[in-house]
Formats: C-alpha cells, structure tokens, sequence
C-alpha cells in the first residue's frame, strides 16, 4: 500500500495549484479588512449570535464600516437575524456578492446557499458517516471559500460569529493567523461560567489569540412597563470576577430583553426603535469599547 509520499502526482487535479490560488485570494480579501474579530462561546443557548448582530449594528451607526462572517456552517443564523434572509450570492467579476442589509452592513452565511432555513446542510460523500470523519477539514475549507471569495469591500471590522465550543477558535486560527481578537459571551449561570473559562484558556493560553473582553449576555430581566430589574440567572458578580481571575476585560452586561429576540428574529434592528432602553444602552456601550481596542490594535 502506498503512503501519500508515495503517489507521484496528483492525478491532473492541481490541488496545490487551487489551494496557492484560494491562499492568494484570501490574502487580497485579508487587505481590506481592518480587524477581524472573532465572536465566541463555549456552549449554546448565551446568546452569542445576539451579541454580534446587535454589536455590527452598533459598531455601523457610530460609523465604523462593519461585515459579519457566519461562521456557524451547520446552524447559521446570522441571514435571518441582519434582515438578509432571502438574499441569494451571486457571482460578480470572480467573486460572491455580499448581502447587505438596509444599513449597508455586508453579511455572508451559509444559510443563504440553502433552499431554506429548515434544510439541514449535507456534505457531498458515499455515506454520512464518512462525510463526518472529515466534516473538520470540510468545514474550514467551506468557511475559507465564505471568506476570501466574498467581495465585502473595505471594512474596519469583519465580525465572525463562531459555532459554540472552545475548541473552534483555534481551527479559525489555523485558517485566520492574524485574527485580531476574540469577544467572548456568557449568561451569568454556573454551568455557563465553567465553560466560559475554559474558553478563555483555549483564546489565550493555547490559540494565542487576544480577548477583547468578555459580554455578559441576559444578566438580569427588565419589566418593560416599569423598569424594575430581577435577576435572571444567579448573581452577575461571578461574571466579573472570572473576568478579572483571567486578566481580561468585562465589557458589561447586557439584560434580557424580549424585544432585542423578536427584533432579530423578524431581522429588525433593535437599536433603530429601543437604543435608549436598558439593553440598548449596554450594547452601545459594548460596542465603544470594542471600537477603542480596534483604534489602539491599529495605532
């Protein structure tokens, strides 16, 4: 039996001839984006696709060209939420037209490949098990193909909305050397903070990457009609202190608000109605110390 040293050429495919082309036109695309932020949790159900649509809208109303990269292939929500939900890609002079919402804010997903959002996505392989043994390497070269083939034009902020797990920023780093940083979110539950640190140790002992801060996601309920706090989880304190025990900063907390969730899920902007509310005032303020560490990586 061979080995892969073994096999002389690569059979007329020119794999490494279409890997250096790919590896070229993510290197052009890389040119036009200031930083590259990666948008991160642990486990499911904190709200992290939440933060980084509410944070690309921030970011864009205080002028900062800002796109968001969906970079949860197999559960992408990013469409629906940015308000470009039936935008189809098209190929334009050798690349991917990028949606756009009605702010201008470039969106790419892989939900807006699929026939619709209840259609499951299927790699191409002689069985489902096979395609899930290499599903890894699959996936990053779908997410290199979403990246470097989509024309989001200039941007100071690219936002890339990761799937939950610790372990994926380091296969975005691997694709992404020069990722700039990572916002990492959490609710203040106990299960979630043991998850959170170990995504901080994954961004910085082992992926070696920057975090931002960390968002404390659904921190406390606010009654709509009166204003009055309860407390959502247990007590938010936790959240600052796993902060300062992992020497990263707290950007803050947002509090849950049900019209923040049904703005998004109708693709709405939440900022454009109730930025003076309680979430909306949080998330403005999140998104201005994002901006101030973008200014001070490009100083």
């Amino acid at each position: 039996m061979k080995n892969y040293n073994d096999i002389a050429t690569d059979g007329g495919s020119d794999v490494m001839g279409q890997v250096a082309e790919q590896h070229d036109r993510l290197g052009r695309c890389l040119k036009r984006i200031g930083s590259m932020i990666a948008v991160m949790s642990g486990k499911g159900g904190v709200g992290k696709s939440t933060v980084t649509a509410s944070l690309a809208d921030a970011l864009t109303r205080r002028g900062i060209r800002t796109g968001v990269l969906d970079a949860d292939l197999n559960g992408p929500c990013m469409a629906r939420m940015m308000g470009v939900r039936d935008f189809k890609p098209s190929p334009k002079n050798g690349s991917m037209t990028a949606a756009r919402n009605e702010f201008g804010i470039p969106v790419m997903s892989m939900g807006m490949f699929l026939p619709d959002e209840r259609t499951p996505l299927v790699w191409d392989a002689n069985s489902q098990r096979g395609a899930y043994t290499w599903r890894s390497m699959v996936e990053m070269s779908a997410l290199r193909e979403l990246l470097s083939d989509t024309d989001w034009g200039d941007l100071d902020v690219l936002l890339i909305d990761l799937p939950p797990g610790a372990e994926r920023l380091q296969n975005l780093v691997d694709l992404l050397p020069n990722l700039a940083g990572a916002i990492v979110v959490t609710t203040p539950s106990v299960v979630a903070m043991k998850v959170v640190g170990r995504s901080i140790s994954m961004a910085t002992d082992i992926a070696n990457v920057e975090v931002v801060g960390v968002v404390e996601n659904m921190s406390v309920v606010v009654c709509p009609a009166c204003g009055h706090q309860d407390k959502f989880f247990g007590e938010t304190s936790m959240v600052e202190d796993l902060a300062a025990a992992h020497d990263v900063p707290y950007l803050g907390k947002i509090p849950f608000d049900h019209r923040l969730a049904d703005c998004l899920d109708h693709g709405q902007s939440y900022l454009q109605t109730h930025r003076s509310k309680p979430a909306g005032t949080a998330i403005l303020s999140i998104a201005e110390q994002v901006f101030s560490w973008t200014k001070t990586k490009s100083s």
